[in-house]
């Protein structure tokens, strides 16, 4: 008998919808709601078609209201439900931001464990698709520095279902920040059945031994053209895609810097307060004495996100990447 798995080939986009179909069809207890999410299918269509199948019962269009949104999840959270939260772009978080980082990230130690709060947020982030202003910033460190919060960026179609799945499970919050760079750049062969991806994994996306380079989200192909350009000049990079920001796979970035005692740290996110600094600071905690180089940051710039002519300008591209990443080979 075979023990082949059926696959589809899916864009990112369309692996989300997928990974939602999943656990709602899978748990009765989890629904979807936000702006637009019902009969329009949200404004980049990842709740298409959940509106027929599952009912405005767990399929939710709500007022334009973020912090009404996430307040509301949580109390449902609160009482046995798994709701996922549709915040149309990650720049229209900050009205919810007080329910975010003072309610749901707090519910299990405030109430001692009585509740807790199984709420997964998700939200389309990051910049590269000419979005108008507060539509294209890159604030996961805003969410990493919370206790009790979780932060997930997938950065390939059968990531972005795997681990939407274990969020949706997971009996903690989650904030699930979809790069739209990427939404529908490529597509993928992602298993047809329901699957988790553990979160607090990082996955090693190429094999090098010269220098390690550690990214995220939309910036994983950037980097790894980068790493491909350099093998043939020479260089043998290794990247490894964080996924999971919080927790950090602190062992895999770790273990990947003392095989090759170089790094650099590609994100988009401004370079002041951005998690490459984090990264860092870890490495020189657990791996001073194997380092060989300082370490490169390749991010965007101290300043506000810019429009359309410049945004190509603001985010590390494979040739800033490329430079980056020989900075920390040839010192």
């Amino acid at each position: 008998m075979s023990t082949e798995r059926s696959s589809q080939n899916l864009t990112l986009v369309q692996a989300v919808r997928d990974g939602l179909y999943g656990e709602m069809a899978r748990d009765e207890d989890v629904l979807v709601m936000g702006e637009d999410v019902g009969r329009n299918g949200g404004v980049f269509r990842a709740t298409q078609g959940l509106y027929e199948e599952f009912g405005a019962d767990r399929v939710v269009d709500t007022p334009l209201a973020e912090s009404g949104i996430v307040g509301t999840a949580i109390g449902m959270a609160a009482y046995g439900l798994r709701p996922v939260p549709e915040l149309q772009f990650a720049g229209f978080m900050y009205p919810g931001f007080d329910q975010i980082v003072s309610h749901a990230a707090r519910l299990r130690t405030r109430s001692r464990g009585r509740y807790t709060c199984p709420i997964t947020i998700r939200a389309p982030y990051g910049g590269g698709i000419r979005a108008p202003e507060h539509h294209s910033e890159s604030k996961e460190a805003f969410y990493t520095h919370e206790p009790g919060l979780q932060v997930v960026v997938p950065s390939t179609p059968s990531d972005a279902k795997g681990l939407l799945a274990a969020a949706i499970r997971d009996p903690d919050p989650v904030v699930f920040l979809e790069p739209k760079l990427i939404y529908r750049a490529f597509r993928e062969a992602v298993p047809e059945e329901s699957y988790t991806t553990e979160l607090g994994t990082a996955e090693r996306r190429r094999e090098g031994e010269d220098v390690s380079v550690f990214t995220w989200g939309a910036m994983v192909r950037p980097t790894m053209e980068a790493a491909e350009e350099l093998a043939d000049e020479g260089v043998d990079v290794e990247v490894v895609d964080l996924r999971t920001l919080k927790p950090m796979d602190t062992d895999a970035v770790v273990a990947s810097f003392e095989k090759t005692g170089r790094a650099a740290v590609v994100h988009e996110a401004p370079k002041t307060g951005g998690l490459a600094g984090e990264i860092i600071a870890t490495i020189q905690e657990e791996s001073l004495l194997y380092q060989k180089a300082p370490i490169a940051r390749v991010t965007g710039f101290d300043v506000p996100f810019p429009l359309y002519a410049l945004e190509d300008y603001y985010l590390p591209e494979t040739a800033r990447i490329k430079d980056g990443i020989t900075d920390a080979v040839e010192f």
